[in-house]
């Protein structure tokens, strides 16, 4: 599904990632371990086509990862990043706007799965109507999980999704990704719940292997 094949990315000259080799199958729920400055949110841009300098090669299903093929590559794929950049104004207008963006045009926006997914995460419709400033980081992660979900997409890369989540809505957060057996996750996360799961792999990018 993906294959990250003898990847070496060198920024700002100092060497991020060298000699990764990392395949993750369809249906995986993979955590990414390692210590800041090792390359796990690279990996993440350099699926997406966000960094085109690097030597290796990179599948998605089969297809390799290039300015040509990237544009229908990230229309499979809903991305979180670790500041959760929401923008301005009310949270609700921010959830409707995600989906005028040309690569969720096909999308319909489903009003009555969003509440089905409020009522999950633990959030109400009055949430909705906060403006994204005043929103906890909780709430603003929550948010944009709901958001990752309406867009109807089979592989999900996630930068510390849970990081502001208290434990019951860490544990509920998993166990949503996990029991979909057609999804593909990939999170970055030092929370346990990720790592000690037996429903999780977890890869060490330092030691560029799975751990058993």
């Amino acid at each position: 599904m993906i294959n990250f094949k003898k990847i070496n990315l060198i920024y700002n000259q100092k060497k991020v990632i060298e000699q990764l080799s990392l395949n993750i199958e369809k249906g995986d729920k993979v955590a990414i371990l390692g210590k800041s400055g090792l390359g796990k949110s690279s990996l993440f841009y350099l699926l997406l086509g966000f960094i085109a300098e690097y030597k290796g090669e990179i599948h998605f299903n089969n297809i390799p990862v290039n300015q040509k093929t990237v544009w229908d590559i990230r229309k499979q794929i809903a991305f979180i990043d670790q500041d959760v950049s929401l923008g301005q104004g009310k949270a609700i207008d921010w959830i409707t706007s995600v989906f005028a963006f040309r690569a969720n045009a096909e999308q319909a926006f489903r009003q009555k799965q969003m509440e089905e997914l409020l009522e999950y995460f633990e959030l109400s419709k009055d949430d909705l109507d906060k403006d994204t400033q005043e929103l906890s980081g909780g709430e603003r992660q929550r948010l944009a999980i709901i958001t990752a979900i309406l867009l109807n997409r089979k592989v999900f890369l996630f930068d510390e999704i849970t990081s502001a989540l208290d434990a019951h809505l860490k544990q509920k957060t998993v166990d949503f990704f996990i029991k979909n057996k057609e999804w593909t996750v990939i999170a970055i996360s030092h929370d346990s719940v990720w790592l000690k799961n037996p429903k999780v792999k977890v890869f060490d990018l330092e030691a560029k292997s799975w751990q058993q």
